[in-house]
């Protein structure tokens, strides 16, 4: 299984306490000339936020348990890499000196650390998957999802039934149960995916641990929309982690910056900051109340009202993006934006869209 111990913290749990939604800049290792000075850029990201979460912890107190980071927050994105190439130089390993250099980080706080990253994994070489991970207080991660939607990456519905024989479907939708609550992860564009948030609250998730690096403005945003309708429609905290811009790019610096924040159970925002690096985005996660909420009848009450066999047949009798396309074969880049193509010309004929 890839999710790890997910009872490694057993200390009291807690029925309320502050999490931190830490929007600090990503530098991006795109320009590194070879492996060896991009895993020197990402320790120097890892150095620079051990001061700034030590920071972040001493001005909001030390019931500050959990703490998000934004969206590949190490690296960057691909730009122009090859599926290997970018394996190669910016992806992690799944016990390599990254994580345990963030392990070291929350066991010095006591905190639980979430993020997300590249990785490569033994099972699939020349792949890498986007992965939303958090370690807990002793170090150990305790929870390690593989972004299932993603345009321009694989994913593990790509390699699907050869996925489904390594980690099983808990492992496709892995939930932690720790101290601080059931913790699950939503990465990045994912918050638009309702499926994805669903079947991680079928399994018990609380709180969504939401890593991200987008556009943020003055008006509601499709995605800004979609981390409220998660929180409601699942009666789940969502804590939203953007990036304060990408450095080392062509893209303009400040392209995704701002906007982390907190949204409660009932779809309040509870805490949020606009741009720039910031600790601000912190706010109490109330467990205590949540579960008071999920138990008690009424309206309200959208878990406890769900008919899934109702769409049960609907889901399995459509396909639309097809699964197991990287399965046999060796593929580039292009291989994403022509599936997308033929799946559109493919539904179009059915009168679908």
């Amino acid at each position: 299984m890839i999710q790890q111990q997910p009872d490694a913290d057993n200390t009291s749990h807690l029925d309320s306490y502050r999490a931190l939604a830490l929007q600090v800049t990503c530098h991006a290792v795109n320009q590194a000339r070879d492996r060896q000075a991009a895993r020197s850029l990402m320790l120097n990201s890892i150095n620079r936020l051990a001061q700034q979460i030590a920071a972040s912890i001493a001005f909001i107190g030390l019931d500050c348990r959990l703490i998000v980071l934004p969206e590949y927050f190490l690296t960057g994105f691909p730009m122009g890499d090859s599926l290997t190439g970018w394996a190669e130089k910016a992806c992690l390993e799944i016990a390599g000196a990254e994580y345990e250099a963030l392990g070291k980080i929350a066991q010095k706080h006591q905190i639980f650390l979430a993020g997300n990253a590249y990785e490569i994994d033994p099972n699939f070489v020349g792949l890498y998957f986007q992965t939303s991970f958090v370690i807990d207080p002793s170090g150990t991660v305790v929870l390690r999802y593989r972004r299932l939607n993603s345009l321009f990456a694989p994913t593990p519905g790509d390699v699907w039934d050869k996925y489904l024989d390594c980690y099983g479907l808990e492992g496709v939708f892995p939930v932690a149960k720790t101290a601080i609550g059931n913790l699950a992860a939503l990465a990045s564009e994912e918050i638009l995916y309702p499926e994805v948030a669903r079947c991680l609250a079928m399994r018990g998730a609380e709180i969504f641990l939401h890593s991200t690096s987008e556009v943020y403005g003055k008006t509601l945003t499709p995605k800004d929309a979609a981390k409220i309708s998660r929180a409601v429609e699942n009666m789940a905290y969502v804590v939203s982690s953007n990036t304060a811009g990408i450095a080392n790019i062509p893209i303009p610096v400040a392209s995704a910056d701002g906007g982390s924040k907190i949204i409660d159970y009932r779809g309040t925002v509870l805490a949020e900051t606009a741009t720039g690096e910031s600790m601000a985005a912190f706010a109490e996660i109330d467990l205590g109340a949540l579960r008071r909420d999920r138990r008690r009848p009424g309206l309200h009450n959208l878990l406890s009202r769900q008919r899934f066999e109702l769409y049960a047949q609907s889901y399995s009798q459509s396909q639309f993006y097809p699964a197991n396309t990287m399965l046999e074969k060796e593929v580039d880049r292009k291989h994403f934006i022509q599936t997308q193509q033929a799946t559109i010309e493919r539904l179009a004929k059915l009168g679908i869209i």
